[in-house]
């Protein structure tokens, strides 16, 4: 990394955050990738208030990448291919409002370039998209044991049978 490169972030949601995580990790210019909370109320939300739906929060990630090496519009873009945004209530089988797609913005350039990016997806897609475009208040790292999940458990049953085939799936996707 020179001197000049400077990392830069995003937060976004798409389902449960061990397969977001996952997915981001393998995108080239992707520094670091932090599993946590954002996109409600309640302060220092942990994971059994999340799943209890006690708070207003989704599962979601903290891209940092170098915008040198990989762009804001190509992370968008990456977004719409690792989860399904027409989904109501969850992704798959993981249903609540912690699972729903959501893209937090930090500036007004974010939601700009969230806003147009939804737009050309949404003409992809025939159902209609489900994801929310809000600001970001704060977003809260979610606990240790949920940081890098798929690396450290990749044969515990959800890593294998949801996360491996969607990670495999990508990587033969990012190599074509």
């Amino acid at each position: 990394m020179t001197a000049e490169s400077k990392i830069e972030s995003l937060v976004l949601g798409g389902g449960c955050f061990w397969c977001t995580e996952a997915a981001y990790k393998l995108l080239p210019g992707v520094k670091h990738v932090t599993s946590g909370y954002a996109g409600g109320k309640e302060p220092n939300p942990t994971y059994e208030q999340i799943c209890a739906h006690t708070t207003s929060h989704a599962e979601v990630i903290k891209i940092d990448y170098d915008p040198a090496q990989v762009s804001f519009d190509t992370l968008l873009e990456y977004f719409w291919k690792v989860h399904n945004p027409t989904q109501v209530g969850g992704q798959g089988n993981d249903m609540g409002p912690q699972y729903r797609s959501i893209i937090l913005y930090a500036n007004d350039a974010q939601k700009a370039a969230a806003e147009k990016s939804r737009a050309a997806a949404a003409k992809i897609f025939r159902d209609k998209l489900t994801t929310e475009i809000v600001p970001l208040v704060k977003f809260w790292s979610g606990e240790d044991y949920h940081q890098d999940y798929f690396a450290k458990h990749p044969n515990e049953g959800y890593c294998s049978y949801v996360i491996a085939p969607k990670v495999k799936k990508l990587k033969h996707a990012l190599a074509g």
